[in-house]
């Protein structure tokens, strides 16, 4: 975790002096991402909420979605982490929407991915326009924790750079 509290400190600040927020959903990270932002003193300036999907039960209930909502693309890829970037930006009316998905190990998960894979997404605008990025992550490890530290990093690390 601290590891994560430094950059979680520079993104609370440059929300808070943008006005701007964000929601998180995250999966294979477990909450660290939304931990690490509301652990920020004032973080109710610039954190709208967040969810763990980890389930079917999760993404039906929490996410709104169903399997029409992402017709052609699995879990634990960049396609879908945008859709849920999206959605969760758009259900909580933030500036962000940041999402993590992948498998933190000690094996993969049922898609084919190996531990240490994970997808992050973010949706909003930047002064150019609308902003849509994603990226991957192989870490090559199979130890759990590590992992969802590391995921966490790498979707904090996407959002601290497009408010650079």
């Amino acid at each position: 975790m601290n590891t994560l509290l430094p950059i979680a400190a520079e993104i609370g600040e440059r929300l808070k002096a943008r006005g701007e927020t964000v929601a998180i959903s995250e999966s294979s990270s477990g909450g660290l991402i939304s931990a690490a932002l509301l652990a920020q003193p004032g973080a109710s300036a610039f954190y709208r909420g967040g969810g763990v999907i980890y389930t079917p039960q999760a993404f039906r209930g929490l996410m709104g979605l169903g399997r029409a909502d992402i017709e052609g693309m699995r879990s634990s890829t960049e396609p879908y982490a945008r859709v849920l970037a999206r959605t969760i930006r758009g259900k909580l009316d933030a500036s962000w929407g940041l999402c993590e998905t992948g498998a933190s190990g000690p094996s993969g998960n049922p898609y084919g991915d190996a531990a240490g894979h994970t997808c992050v997404a973010l949706i909003g605008e930047d002064e150019t326009g609308p902003l849509e990025l994603s990226r991957t992550l192989e870490t090559g490890l199979s130890d759990r924790e590590e992992n969802m530290r590391r995921f966490a990093y790498e979707a904090l690390q996407l959002l601290h750079n497009a408010l650079s």
